[in-house]
Formats: structure tokens, C-alpha cells, sequence
């Protein structure tokens, strides 16, 4: 059994692995999403930092008016938000290490006042009995 100082140790040192592999999580990255609309006559890239990396539209759309370029426009350009967000949330979810990090901290704590305090019911006993 582990005496109280090494058990405080052994604690210290998975706290701070813990804040260190907290603190390595990368950010979820991106990925470039390509959508199209008009039947293939407008295509709409975003690059992996989110933006607008090229929109090509064929002219044969610029036929269709104004009112049919921009909804066809907006479509593609929502399309290819939608396939950034499907790109994300296709990878595993990442837990919330700073929030699992507080309650494991949290119940360390609890933990070793409740074993100060058995100690010391024990001691206490085993002084009662001897005193006996």
C-alpha cells in the first residue's frame, strides 16, 4: 500500500500528464470541400482555412439572369460549407481534456481527504485500544 506522500506524488505526476497532453490537443483542421450547382455549370472550392478559394461558373450560365446565377451561387456556396462540416465531423469527437482534467482533480482531492481522515479514525482507534 502506498504511503500518503507517494500517493500525493504519484497524483502530482498524472495531474501534469494530464495538463500536457491537454495542452498537445491540435485543433480539428479542415478539409477543402468542393460543391457544385447548375447542373455541374457552377463549382464553388473552399480551401482548408474556410474561405473561398475559387469559384469557376461557365458563361453559358450567365444566360440564365441574374436572380438564377446568385440562388445557384448560393447553393454551391452552402453546398461546399455543408461538405467543410462533414469533413470534421467525420473524425472521432475530441472529450474535453481541460473539463475531465478539473473533475479528475477534483476527485483526487476528495479522495485523499477521505483517506487523511480514515488514517486518522484508525489511529485513533488503534490508540484507543493500546490505551486500553
Amino acid at each position: 500500500m502506498l504511503g500518503e506522500s507517494a500517493l500525493e506524488q504519484q497524483l502530482a505526476q498524472t495531474r501534469a500528464a494530464l495538463r500536457e497532453v491537454g495542452g498537445a490537443a491540435a485543433p480539428r483542421e479542415r478539409v477543402e470541400s468542393v460543391a457544385e450547382a447548375a447542373e455541374g455549370r457552377i463549382r464553388v472550392t473552399l480551401g482548408t482555412d474556410g474561405r473561398v478559394s475559387a469559384v469557376d461558373i461557365d458563361p453559358r450560365v450567365l444566360r440564365e439572369g441574374s436572380e438564377y446565377l446568385a440562388a445557384e451561387l448560393r447553393q454551391a456556396v452552402n453546398a461546399a460549407l455543408d461538405g467543410q462540416d462533414d469533413g470534421i465531423a467525420a473524425t472521432e469527437p475530441m472529450p474535453d481534456l481541460a473539463a475531465m482534467t478539473a473533475t479528475i482533480e477534483r476527485l483526487q482531492d476528495q479522495g485523499l481527504r477521505q483517506m487523511r481522515e480514515i488514517s486518522q479514525a484508525v489511529g485513533e482507534t488503534m490508540r484507543k485500544l493500546h490505551g486500553s
